[in-house]
């Protein structure tokens, strides 16, 4: 279990198609600070080095969210990601 469970869970409930969160409001989501690797954009990128896991693109992608930080600031952009048929 990891801090960014919470954040699944929370992505989870959404039912909005797109969302833009801050970095504060991850925090207070995940009950914890981001790690200041959350400044740059590859740590978020949910599909580049999909081999790569790490349990914040974890969270996202289990959600069923694209996560992108936003250029320029401390915000996420989080895209539901297209359902398989």
């Amino acid at each position: 279990m990891t801090h960014y469970d919470a954040l699944r869970d929370y992505l989870k409930e959404q039912k909005l198609p797109e969302l833009v969160l801050s970095f504060e409001e991850i925090e207070e989501i995940i009950d914890a600070s981001l790690p200041r690797a959350a400044q740059r954009a590859s740590w978020w990128e949910t599909q580049r080095s999909p081999q790569e896991k790490m349990p914040q693109r974890e969270a996202c992608l289990e959600a069923g969210y694209i996560a992108t930080r936003m250029p320029y600031g401390r915000r996420v952009k989080f895209k539901k990601m297209p359902r398989e048929r």
